[in-house]
């Protein structure tokens, strides 16, 4: 997916009339990263659309849970059929659809029961419906779209076993955390302590704007607790405190999907980053890795 930059140039001339050219930029950059943001979550929001109406859809023979699965299965081969998604990243999607699921099998055993799915459906494994994977894959499409769309790339990545590494104790914390101490926070110390350095760049008009990586992590976690609070308001799943009626999630639930999203992150960034399918590196880069000390297999993009 492109969004092009003279969407908003009909915009820019009208408001530099009215507050100057400095300030319709910042204006038109704000717009512009707005559409884009839009776009990247196409996956998600039509997910959250379908989630929205499958209360208000009655089909014979067909449970919701069930509706929500056969829906997203058709929200992905459009975006495939639209070239909005390659297969390159279907194979992240499934990735991320079986992490969730052996997270998900779990985290709602009838030892753990952190939350549930009360509902019946016919495509289930054990006491998980098959749609909640793509709950999951819904955060990595929305990183890939993202890439794409801002043209990110890293810098002062850290060491990718390292990355990985922390990566596979993040994850076996969702596990462990039951038995013995929660290590959320020694990990969340130890995300810091590996990314400091690293910097997300991204371009959303003209000018290439920069983050530190950890400040991404957060705000994506931020969006997606925002996304679970509309989610188990329409029913996709239920926590203790929800049994009776629905109730906000806490706040202290945006620790644990920023320690998600920086599984999510890795596995992407293997994708865009660390393994892309090869093209040439232009020779304008190759003079910044040269200048910048930056290895070129960095730059190099997913076609």
């Amino acid at each position: 997916m492109n969004i092009p930059n003279r969407l908003v140039f009909p915009v820019e001339r009208f408001l530099s009339r009215i507050v100057g050219e400095k300030a319709t930029q910042g204006i038109s950059e704000f717009l512009m990263f707005g559409l884009k943001e839009a776009a990247a979550c196409v996956f998600a929001g039509s997910f959250l659309f379908m989630l929205a109406i499958s209360g208000h859809v009655s089909i014979p023979g067909l449970a919701r849970y069930d509706f929500l699965f056969l829906s997203a299965i058709a929200i992905q081969v459009v975006l495939i059929a639209m070239r909005l998604e390659n297969w390159r990243e279907v194979a992240v999607l499934s990735l991320f659809h079986l992490i969730g699921m052996g997270l998900e099998l779990f985290k709602t055993s009838p030892a753990v029961r952190s939350w549930s799915y009360p509902e019946p459906s016919f495509f289930r494994l054990g006491t998980v419906p098959l749609y909640s994977g793509f709950m999951y894959a819904s955060v990595a499409s929305y990183i890939m779209q993202a890439w794409r769309l801002m043209e990110v790339r890293l810098t002062k990545f850290p060491p990718f076993w390292m990355a990985v590494g922390l990566s596979g104790l993040i994850y076996a914390n969702f596990f462990t955390n039951h038995y013995m101490l929660d290590l959320r926070w020694p990990l969340a110390a130890a995300v810091i302590l590996l990314f400091w350095r690293t910097r997300v760049h991204f371009t959303v008009t003209r000018a290439e704007r920069n983050m530190p990586m950890v400040l991404s992590f957060v705000l994506v976690a931020f969006f997606i607790w925002v996304a679970e609070n509309i989610a188990t308001y329409f029913g996709a799943w239920v926590y203790p405190h929800q049994a009776r009626q629905w109730a906000i999630v806490g706040p202290n639930k945006i620790s644990s999907w920023m320690l998600l999203v920086i599984i999510s992150f890795i596995i992407v960034a293997a994708l865009k980053e660390i393994f892309p399918k090869r093209q040439a590196v232009p020779l304008g880069a190759r003079a910044e890795a040269a200048a910048n000390d930056v290895e070129l297999d960095v730059l190099a993009k997913d076609i």
